[in-house]
């Protein structure tokens, strides 16, 4: 049984709707390391790792590397330490790049919805 406030791979892996697997590859590339492990060994985490987990899977379908991912989680972590005013930066430098994709996925988008209204209206049909 977890500690008091942490969860095993499992409950993490249900609650983000990933595979224990995606899970252990994150831990062995040094993306999302566990906050702790039982004493059997088993990874724990906790609500922050959840967080964490939850940016990483909202960047994804964003088409960010897992390398881009690692720098903005360290971005994060660096927004308390000394190297404030970089992290920041790079946070901004983030975000702007995140709202050009969401433009381009938007047009996509607009460009499918027109796609299926024209193939709804073909004659054929």
């Amino acid at each position: 049984m977890p500690e008091d406030g942490m969860m095993h791979i499992g409950e993490l892996a249900d609650r983000t709707e990933l595979s224990i697997r995606t899970l252990r590859h994150y831990d062995q590339i040094g993306l999302l390391v566990p906050s702790g492990r039982s004493e059997g060994g088993f990874r724990l985490y906790t609500e922050s790792d959840y967080d964490r987990l939850m940016l990483i899977r909202r960047m994804k379908p964003l088409g960010y590397s897992l390398d881009q991912m690692a720098d903005l989680l360290r971005a994060i972590d660096r927004t308390h330490g000394s190297t404030e005013a970089h992290a920041a930066r790079a946070i901004d430098d983030f975000l702007a790049d995140a709202e050009e994709r969401r433009e381009k996925l938007a047009r996509q988008l607009a460009a499918a919805d027109e796609f299926i209204r024209q193939l709804r209206e073909t004659p054929l049909r």
